[in-house]
């Protein structure tokens, strides 16, 4: 389980530098424009990536904390500072899961939803509820960002793997 969730982890920072090398090319209107997402716009998707991974999500895993935010609030309106906190927030997520023993993946994670409501599910699968949850908002990217009719990224796990491998 460890070495499956480290390469999770890896994927998710992988594919979204990759993401953002298609992103950082669309003009602001674009990037900002409501595409139809459950965030609307580019921006506002992204925001929440930040907001729901790295600001509820992680603290509940790394400290026990379980921060009580809307989903929908924005935490950073600019364009760089967003990119450059997701990818950084991003590699917090490797360290995070070399330093869990292989018995804590068989565990359970007790938090508080960020509606109050305390929560006790197994560990590992709300772990995999976080990495589908990225892999699910850079799908809605990534066709948002084809219907603007810009080039999108091809980041399927098995790219990611492919180029490791190769020397």
């Amino acid at each position: 389980m460890k070495s499956y969730f480290a390469t999770l982890a890896r994927y998710n920072l992988w594919a979204t530098r990759k993401l953002f090398e298609h992103i950082d090319a669309l003009p602001e209107v674009h990037y900002r424009r409501d595409a139809g997402l459950f965030f609307k716009s580019v921006h506002g998707t992204l925001n929440h990536l930040l907001l729901a991974e790295h600001l509820v999500w992680y603290p509940r895993f790394a400290e026990g904390v379980s921060n009580r935010r809307a989903l929908d609030e924005e935490v950073e309106p600019d364009r760089v500072r967003l990119r450059e906190q997701l990818i950084e927030h991003a590699q917090r997520w490797l360290p995070l899961i070399d330093a869990c023993e292989a018995s804590r993946f068989d565990g359970r994670l007790d938090y508080t939803t960020t509606k109050g409501v305390p929560q006790s599910l197994p560990f590992a699968l709300t772990l995999g509820h976080v990495f589908n949850h990225g892999t699910h908002h850079r799908g809605q990217i990534s066709a948002a960002i084809t219907a603007m009719d810009h080039a999108c990224p091809e980041i399927d796990l098995v790219w990611m793997l492919q180029a490791e491998a190769s020397p």
